[in-house]
Parts: structure tokens; C-alpha cells; sequence
């Protein structure tokens, strides 16, 4: 145990109410900084609670390792809505003393017994509606992966016990942080499913309303559970026992008002599935871009494989003397290509046969370059390149036209990034799914539920790699990256918001390797997100920019915005970026979601 995390006795229910309380005297991190520049060690999340965390546990001699996981489970407590140990993720390593990026997969399973008709209606033999069926349910539930992916970190590379690593999440759920406006934003956005559950309705609508800005919102259950997950191991605490069969239970019979309108399906999650839920341990993806080796996650994730084919498209083209509308025109292109190879190719590897060095291999990539004309854009969707026959060579005609893959990702999810003294990085990418995940609170826990399985495709087709299947993990975007240079580390970064993540990522890689930017003038440029569609989704503010040029190739930009918000944001990246003689530049957010937290050790 490090000095100075000491332990934490979490209050009964009987001593202290969860909800929004009046602030007391104690000084809570609130400030947001989205630029930091330093040395021994930074940390950059979208919240400063969180970052707080990390940063302490930093300069009290805890690793990278430690401090991710002090900080993942931080926001399990202030971005309830987008991470928690209801939930799943994925983790990138670099050890410093062996050059090696590894990862882990903490990707939430489908259940057992979960059948290929689960999203379809029995009542009407037709599947159910996105919205409100599928995002509010059981049947969108699941296996979490969180807690193990924490365990497995800490005892593969961390110096810290789970125990310790949760101290500083388990002191703020205590004391309580301070509401901002994104937190009463989301709850309000959330506020007709948070009522269809009484658990729900307890912890985050006290006395009938958000908790109001700048009022201390505090969550005793979740700090007990933390606790009894230190205290016990997740074996017992969580994955077996009284609280796996109550998430079971929930799933399986969801709690809802007398009052609520909501159909909620009920779901197939089983305490066997719970027991016998593993993280896995593989090898990154990785592309060489201009120089750079870009490390990703490789599925059951397709970021890795998607930002990697981005990236070898693009470098099919050499971007000297280009404008930044020459060069926005190719990435738009690139990026529309290998959305449509992911949409055919790419799946959980257990289930489908990935192929997985054909889509980064240069030589493909070579001859879906060929697609790319300088002068127009294509005609969207693009059909997928043919991975069993290709040579580089440019055919003598383009595939005919694809069809526009079902997106049901929401832009949900959370991502830090932190680097120690020693050189070690963890980028990492934790999510919930929706905003509020399902809805559903564990009674007693202080945590929602995923509906991570909204990420299957809804109906199922043989053919599609990303069908449901029992045991099998839904297709991700998320995209925790590591870069190096010449063998050394360069930047980290990631992000979250559904389909949008691969774009945010590759578009920040872009700013910063093609565009000349500095980090920070690459994580707040203005975004847009080609993903294969006929339209182009993007912020008001890169439109306004660039919106005229690229009209006048053909691409067709539409406002970003989604269903269940009015944000017309896409991601909320963090990233940081290691230079000569250990500095280290820690960036967040400026605005999108509020604006983001990053801090170092010593400051420059």
C-alpha cells in the first residue's frame, strides 16, 4: 500500500443519504484545465474528480497502471452514465522497460443462452424498436467486464491491490463531488427511463428532480460496493454471490414503477455467466503510418483494424504542398473505405473469422486507395474491397456500390489517458454504452447496468459478422491508441462516442502527423466523421470552416447530433503527448462535454 492512501470507511445507508446533499467545507477538485505541461508523470480524463485521483496516486509512487484504475473508477462515481462496473472496456499498455503494447479485452459478453432472435418481439414477430425497447431493457444487458479488467491490470502490471486502487474512488462517492451541467444535463436527458425504475429513481432523481448544479451529490452504496469489492476480490464480491444473483435478477425481472409507460424487455443474463466472465489478454493491432507504428485494439473492437486501414489508405498519398482540403478530402475517403470493409469483415474473432492482416496489410490498402480521386468524392456507401483477391494493383473498375451499415453505437463512454514517471502509458476506454446505459440501478449497488448488446445488429443475418450469438462479444469502436516513434512513445490517445470514436481518433492522428498541429490544436480543432453514409455527420464549426470546399468535391455535410441529446458534438478525446527530455504535454477537451481535466506531476 502506498503512503497516504489510507483507508476509507464508506457511510451506511442509515449515516448518510446517496443523492444531492449541501456542499460542506471540504475543497473538492472541480476546476477543469485542458492543457497541461510538465514532467514525472500526467494524466488526462474528462472529469477532475477523477484526474484528482489519478494525479495523487501518481506522486505517491503508483504507476500508470494504478493511477487508470484510480482514475476509471473515479468516474464509475461522477460519470455514472458513461462508465462503472456495470459495463465493460478496453485497456492499452506500454511497459517502458520492454517496449511491448499489450491489451486487454474487458469487452461485456452476450449471455449463454441469449438466442439470435432476442432483439425480436414475440408479441409482434417484428424486431423491437431501437428506442425506447432495446436501450431500456434486460435483453440489452451484458456480461460487465469492468472489474476484471481492472483486476487483471493491477496484477499483471500494477504495484497497487485493488483494495488500494479504489480508495480515492471510494472517498469521493463518500464525501460526494460537485454537480456540473453536463451531469443535471444527462439526467435530465435520461429522466422518463430513470423513473421507469424505482432503484434508479432513488439514487439519481432525489425528491423528484435532478440534482441541481453545484449541490453535492454523494453515493454511500457505491462506496460500499467498491469496498466490499477491495475487501473480498470481485470473485466473491462480484461475480458470485449475493450481488451477481441480484444483477441477474434485475435483468431477468427489471424493477419498474407502477407509473412508468416503458415496455422493458426482460433479458437473459445468468449467474453462470457471471462466474465464468474473462477478460483476454492479446496482441494489439498495429499499422506503420509515415514513420510513426500505430498501436490499436484488434477485435473484438474494430477500432484498431478501422483507424489502421485509415491510416495505410492515406498513406498512399503524399500530403506535401496538399491544403488542409486536399487532405481532409483523403481522410474522408480513406475513412469511408474502411468503415465498409468493417462492416463486412469484422466481428468477435471467436465467432468470425477475421481477417484481420488483409485489412492492414499495405498492399490492400494500396488498391482501396485506388477508389480516391483527387478531384470529387465517391458515391457513398462504398461496397468492401475483396480481401481473398487483391494484389495492390488498381482493378480495372471500382466494386459496385455497398449499402449504409446499420449504426446502433451511441456516442456515450469515457476515456483517459495517463503516463508515469517511468515512461509506462495506459490509454483506456470504458463505457456503459447509452447515456445511462439501460437504465437499470442494482438495488443497494450504485451502479447501472450496460446495454452494451444494442450494439449487435438488430436483426440477424448469417451473413453479417456482427449477428447475435450466446457468449459472443458485440463489435466495438472504441479506440484506445498508442504511437511511437523510432521505438519510443510518442502520443496516446482515445475517445469516446460510438461509431464516431474510429473518426475522432484517426482525425486527431491527421491534425497532428499531417496537418503540422500541435496536440492541443488537434484534439480542439472543429470534426466531422465520414463513416461510409451518404451524408457526412459533423460539428457546426468544421462545416462553417470547411463546409464549402467540400461541398464543391460532393461530400454532403449534415450537423452532428443524435437521438437522445442535442449536442452537436462528436467525441470527448484526451490524449497526451511525450517530448524530448521527459516532457509531457497532457490535453483534454476545451469544450465539448464540458471540457475536460488534465494534469501532471510537476508542472512546468
Amino acid at each position: 500500500m502506498i503512503a497516504g492512501l489510507v483507508a476509507v470507511s464508506p457511510p451506511t445507508s442509515a449515516e448518510a443519504p446517496h443523492g444531492a446533499q449541501q456542499a460542506p467545507a471540504e475543497a473538492r477538485p472541480s476546476a477543469k484545465t485542458p492543457t497541461a505541461i510538465g514532467k514525472g508523470g500526467a494524466v488526462s480524463t474528462v472529469d477532475p474528480e477523477a484526474s484528482a485521483a489519478a494525479l495523487k496516486v501518481l506522486k505517491q509512487g503508483g504507476n500508470a497502471v494504478d493511477a487508470a484504475v484510480a482514475a476509471a473508477a473515479t468516474l464509475g462515481v461522477t460519470e455514472p452514465y458513461s462508465a462503472g462496473i456495470g459495463g465493460g472496456g478496453y485497456f492499452v499498455h506500454y511497459d517502458a522497460k520492454s517496449g511491448k503494447v499489450s491489451t486487454i479485452d474487458g469487452r461485456e459478453t452476450a449471455p449463454k443462452k441469449m438466442p439470435n432472435d432476442a432483439f425480436i418481439d414475440p408479441a409482434t414477430g417484428k424486431a423491437y424498436n431501437f428506442t425506447p425497447e432495446l436501450v431500456t431493457s434486460g435483453v440489452s444487458v451484458g456480461t460487465p467486464g469492468t472489474a476484471a479488467t481492472w483486476d487483471r491490470a493491477l496484477k499483471k502490471w500494477g504495484t497497487l491491490s485493488l483494495a488500494d486502487a479504489l480508495k480515492p474512488a471510494i472517498k469521493v462517492a463518500t464525501r460526494g463531488f460537485k454537480v456540473d451541467d453536463t451531469f443535471r444535463e444527462q439526467t435530465l436527458d435520461n429522466e422518463e427511463r430513470f423513473r421507469a425504475f424505482k432503484a434508479t429513481k432513488k439514487l439519481f432523481l432525489p425528491k423528484g428532480d435532478a440534482p441541481k448544479v453545484g449541490s453535492i451529490f454523494t453515493n454511500p452504496e457505491l462506496a460500499a460496493t467498491y469496498t466490499d469489492i477491495g475487501e473480498r476480490g470481485i470473485k466473491k464480491a462480484f461475480y458470485q454471490g449475493p450481488l451477481a444473483k441480484l444483477m441477474v435478477d434485475v435483468v431477468r425481472k427489471p424493477r419498474t414503477t407502477k407509473g412508468t409507460d416503458l415496455p422493458v424487455p426482460k433479458g437473459y443474463l445468468s449467474r453462470s455467466d457471471l462466474k465464468d466472465y474473462k477478460v483476454l489478454g492479446q496482441a494489439p493491432s498495429k499499422v506503420s503510418y509515415r514513420g510513426y507504428d500505430v498501436y490499436g485494439m484488434a477485435p473484438s473492437s474494430s477500432g484498431g483494424s478501422t483507424v489502421g486501414e485509415a491510416l495505410n489508405i492515406l498513406e498512399r498519398t503524399d500530403f506535401t504542398g496538399k491544403t488542409p482540403v486536399q487532405v481532409l478530402h483523403t481522410y474522408l475517403e480513406a475513412s469511408a473505405l474502411a468503415f465498409a470493409d468493417r462492416a463486412k469483415y469484422v466481428g468477435d474473432p471467436r465467432y468470425v473469422d477475421v481477417p484481420l492482416p488483409q485489412l492492414l496489410d499495405d498492399k490492400f490498402a494500396a488498391e482501396r486507395a485506388c477508389v480516391i480521386d483527387p478531384a470529387k468524392a465517391s458515391v457513398k456507401p462504398l461496397a468492401a474491397g475483396d480481401v481473398a483477391s487483391y494484389d495492390g494493383v488498381c482493378p480495372p473498375a471500382p466494386a459496385a456500390g455497398g449499402t449504409e451499415a446499420e449504426d446502433t453505437e451511441n456516442i456515450s463512454t469515457t476515456n483517459l489517458t495517463v503516463v508515469d514517471a517511468a515512461g509506462n502509458i495506459v490509454e483506456y476506454t470504458l463505457t456503459i454504452e447509452q447515456t445511462g446505459g439501460s437504465g437499470m440501478v442494482v438495488p443497494g449497488h450504485g451502479f447501472l447496468l450496460n446495454n452494451e448488446l444494442t450494439d449487435f445488429s438488430t436483426v440477424y443475418d448469417a451473413a453479417d459478422p456482427n449477428r447475435i450469438q450466446p457468449g459472443k462479444r458485440p463489435r466495438s469502436s472504441m479506440s484506445p491508441t498508442i504511437v511511437l516513434k523510432d521505438g519510443k512513445p510518442f502520443l496516446a490517445l482515445g475517445s469516446p462516442g460510438g461509431s464516431t470514436i474510429i473518426t475522432t481518433v484517426l482525425q486527431m492522428l491527421v491534425n497532428r502527423i499531417d496537418l503540422g498541429m500541435t496536440v492541443q490544436e488537434a484534439i480542439a480543432a472543429p470534426r466531422t466523421s465520414p463513416r461510409n453514409t451518404a451524408t457526412v455527420s459533423s460539428e457546426p464549426e468544421f462545416i462553417t470552416a470547411y463546409g464549402a470546399a467540400l461541398a464543391a468535391l460532393g461530400h454532403q455535410l449534415v450537423p452532428a447530433g443524435d437521438a437522445f441529446t442535442s449536442a452537436a458534438e462528436i467525441g470527448a478525446a484526451t490524449a497526451i503527448e511525450l517530448g524530448p527530455n521527459g516532457q509531457l504535454t497532457a490535453v483534454s477537451e476545451p469544450v465539448r462535454r464540458g471540457g475536460g481535466s488534465a494534469r501532471v506531476v510537476d508542472p512546468k
